[in-house]
C-alpha cells in the first residue's frame, strides 16, 4: 500500500468512515464510532483511519490529546473522481456511453425542469472547455 495514492479502492468499513466525515465534515475516533452501524473496535476504527490516511483520502488535526480527521477532499471532488474512475474502467473513457448508461438505468423520467438543467450544464461544460 502506497503512501497518498487516492485512487486505491476502498474497502466496505472506509466507505463508511469517509461517508461519516463527509457528513459531519471532521470527527473524532470516537465520534466515527457513535456514527458506524454495528462498530468493531475503538483500536479497529484508528487502524481504518490510519490506512485511510496512507491512501491520502484522510488528514487529521491535533485538539488537544486527541486527533479530528477530515477528508483531504471536497465530497464534491470525491465524486468526480470516482466518477472519472467509473468512466474510465467501464465505458472506456466515453462519457456519452456512461450518461446512456445512467439514462437507461435511471427509474423515474426526467422531468421537463431536470431536462433543461442538463442542458444547461452540458452548455456550461462546453463554454468552459471541458
Amino acid at each position: 500500500m502506497s503512501p497518498h495514492r487516492t485512487d486505491e479502492a476502498l474497502t466496505r468499513r472506509e466507505r463508511q468512515v469517509m461517508d461519516i466525515l463527509f457528513r459531519r465534515g471532521e470527527a473524532t475516533v470516537s465520534e466515527v464510532m457513535a456514527d458506524l452501524p454495528d462498530p468493531p473496535t475503538y483500536s479497529a476504527v484508528r487502524s481504518i483511519l490510519r490506512i485511510l490516511s496512507e491512501k491520502g483520502q484522510i488528514t487529521h488535526r491535533d485538539d488537544g490529546p486527541r486527533y479530528v480527521y477530515l477528508p483531504s477532499k471536497s465530497a464534491e471532488r470525491a465524486q468526480e473522481d470516482a466518477l472519472q474512475h467509473v468512466v474510465s474502467t467501464f465505458f472506456d473513457g466515453s462519457h456519452e456511453q456512461a450518461m446512456t448508461a445512467l439514462l437507461r438505468i435511471s427509474d423515474a423520467e426526467l422531468t421537463d425542469v431536470e431536462i433543461d438543467r442538463l442542458r444547461d450544464r452540458i452548455r456550461r461544460a462546453r463554454s468552459s472547455g471541458r
